[in-house]
């Protein structure tokens, strides 16, 4: 039997499909077949949802033949044919058809679940204008609400006021629509999703002409972003009529505004797509939105809420969407280097704002050869020379004491030359060594006692001086610590990692910041000069280097707090969704369980390229969970000024993450425990 934890709907998941058919024209009973093939292979697949073309049971372009009885009574027939083959699948499948009511014919929207219509949902806006004559066959649907159908032999909801809402999946309830109502200012799955709809359909013809796939791909992102919701679309294709016009079967699933999966268009075999949708991300985007229930309460959509059971599977069925192993640095070469551009400028320009604010034309920095300094030393230089201020004006030091690799003084002074900025070295073993000798600590003896107090001696020792260094020079005093040490709190309290007059890396994660680095390195932004030195500091080991070791640096930091690659991702997930720790660690199997996967960032070397197990995942995570929501909150809430970089968020005490500083992980650690 599967465990709950590998089962998608323990998380919020659930599968959905696309199918654009082969289209008969004006042959009700062979489209019905034709879907029923499609529908079972979306059921073979693990969907739980099938949606299909706009009047795809008779065709969509065959004008006034929508009038003839004998074609829409096929079409009735073709839906009986559809809820009887139904019976054996576990899917809703979601169907166009032409359906007669009142002496009226719609343009309709059928739910179909296990041998039983659902509910029925008219198209409510019918383009008669250009290459569109729907008026001339087909009414509106905007003034059905709160009737009845009969369809296929049974009685159905019928309406455009129709919500279907799962009794047994959470967060589950479905609203279609009909291709031009999307096109409209406020379409009606806007109102549909103010009324609670998550997963939003829309049955769609749509003619291809040159540049309207583009503008289909605009509307649906933009209709999940803005609705806050998973948009499915399927438009007609191959076999649909080509008397004036020609059909692309465009098939796709966004949700949050980013594209999960797309079929080909045109294609001359039927087309079948299915996404894994997250009905939990789409949640707690709602949930955090508060602007989005507000808009819910000016409007006050009115909808019937129709109830059903679905019965998702409880089976490992694999993860049908994209998990990006680094969700801070994307994965295309386009995308990463328009990331990168960003982020510099908006941390180059947050500093440039400061120092004009303060009338102060001098920074001081701490370089030590590792990252977080070599990239806030990168932004240093780039705000002075938008200030039209010499770089000579960024006061840097390096400040060697017991546990100072060669490797590392020698990338901060090779660093520092290249740049031209004012450099200096002070070593400050002997102001530790009086701090030791002054507070007893045995170190002071020559014992070997490399305890907090012997490395928070040395990191005080340090900032202490550049606080000094900074009052003496009229200076700034600018932060290096990342975002991925302060929420693991790999910081100390009141020293250069986490107090500063101004930190320009306080919500840039550890992985972001290696990008950075890299990106400049490889496009060669600061001149040849650095290109060397920057590209030896990517390759050296990421260490706090307070204790002594035997040839290098005895503390790997990853060692502690987990590799920064999984430590990012679950910070991620955590404070920009709220999810379960289960679900993070799900998430992280999914997108870390597999080296071979593509989808690397572009310039990663291989031996960074690593894999990790559930247990590991699950190990790592754990002390993630106790020392972000445990042990370092008191940290994060004395945090200095510094610009929001990433839309994963920051940990500002005044922005993104409000906490209090004693409060307890059990919570989150005993839902760690479903990890099997």
């Amino acid at each position: 039997m599967t465990h709950p934890f590998y089962c998608l709907h323990t998380h919020g998941l659930i599968r959905v499909a696309v199918g654009a058919p082969l289209v008969a024209v004006a042959d009700p009973e062979t489209n019905a077949q034709r879907t029923i093939e499609l529908a079972k292979a979306a059921a073979g697949q693990g969907a739980s949802l099938a949606l299909f073309p706009e009047l795809g049971i008779s065709a969509y372009a065959i004008d006034d033949l929508l009038m003839q009885n004998a074609l829409l009574d096929a079409a009735d027939a073709a839906l009986r044919a559809i809820v009887d083959a139904s019976k054996t699948l576990s899917l809703i499948i979601v169907v166009g058809a032409p359906l007669r009511w009142r002496e009226r014919l719609y343009n309709c929207a059928v739910f179909i679940l296990r041998g039983e219509v659902l509910a029925v949902t008219p198209k409510t806006y019918l383009p008669t204008y250009r290459e569109f004559y729907e008026r001339r066959q087909l009414a509106s649907g905007a003034a059905v609400i709160s009737e009845e159908i009969g369809v296929a032999g049974q009685t159905a909801a019928f309406g455009a006021d129709v919500l279907l809402v799962a009794r047994d999946v959470e967060n589950l309830t479905l609203h279609a629509e009909i291709c031009e109502d999307l096109w409209v200012p406020i379409p009606p799955s806007s109102r549909a999703a103010l009324s609670g709809a998550t997963v939003l359909l829309n049955l769609s013809a749509s003619n291809a002409i040159v540049g309207k796939s583009d503008r289909r791909k605009l509307l649906c992102a933009a209709q999940s972003a803005r609705c806050l919701c998973a948009y499915l679309y399927s438009a007609a294709g191959q076999g649909e009529s080509t008397t004036d016009l020609a059909f692309d079967g465009e098939a796709m699933i966004y949700e949050l505004g980013d594209p999960l999966v797309e079929a080909e268009r045109f294609a001359s075999t039927p087309q079948l797509v299915a996404a894994d949708i997250d009905l939990g991300r789409i949640s707690a985007e709602r949930l955090r939105q508060n602007s989005f229930g507000d808009c819910a309460d000016n409007e006050r959509p009115c909808f019937r809420r129709v109830e059903f059971e679905l019965k998702p599977s409880r089976k490992d069925l694999g993860l049908k969407r994209a998990v990006q192993r680094f969700p801070f640095v994307p994965d295309d070469e386009a995308r990463l280097a328009e990331l990168c551009f960003e982020a510099f400028n908006i941390q180059a320009h947050g500093l440039q704002q400061r120092l004009r604010a303060t009338k102060i034309e001098k920074i001081v920095i701490g370089v030590s050869g590792g990252l977080d300094s070599t990239h806030a030393l990168l932004v240093a230089a780039t705000a002075m020379d938008a200030l039209n201020l010499p770089r000579k004006n960024i006061l840097a030091y390096t400040l060697p004491a017991f546990a100072t690799t060669v490797r590392t003084k020698s990338n901060a002074h090779a660093l520092m030359r290249a740049l031209g900025v004012s450099a200096q070295e002070i070593d400050v073993t002997p102001a530790c060594r009086q701090m030791l000798k002054d507070i007893g600590h045995p170190a002071a003896k020559g014992e070997a006692q490399y305890d907090a107090t012997f490395e928070n001696v040395q990191a005080g020792a340090r900032t202490s001086l550049l606080f000094r260094l900074a009052n003496l020079h009229n200076a700034l005093v600018l932060g290096t610590g990342d975002l991925s040490e302060l929420a693991l709190g790999w910081c100390t309290y009141g020293v250069g990692d986490q107090m500063s007059h101004y930190n320009v890396n306080a919500s840039v994660p550890k992985t972001l910041i290696q990008h950075l680095i890299r990106w400049c390195a490889r496009d060669a932004r600061f001149g040849q000069a650095t290109v060397a030195v920057l590209r030896d500091i990517l390759a050296t080991e990421i260490s706090p280097e307070l204790v002594p070791g035997e040839g290098g640096a005895a503390q790997r930091t990853e060692d502690f707090v987990g590799p920064y690659a999984l430590q990012d991702f679950n910070l991620y997930y955590t404070t920009r969704f709220g999810f379960s720790p289960s679900k993070i660690a799900f998430l992280a199997l999914h997108a870390w369980g597999d080296a071979a996967k593509g989808g690397w960032p572009p310039g990663l070397p291989q031996d960074k390229r690593a894999a990790y197990d559930l247990a590991v995942i699950k190990h790592w995570l754990g002390v993630f969970l106790r020392r972000f929501f445990e042990t370092s909150q008191f940290k994060r809430s004395a945090l200095p000024n510094g610009p929001k970089v990433s839309s994963g968020g920051s940990l500002s005490p005044r922005g993104d993450w409000r906490a209090p500083s004693d409060a307890r992980a059990a919570a989150w650690l005993r839902q760690l425990d479903d990890v099997p």
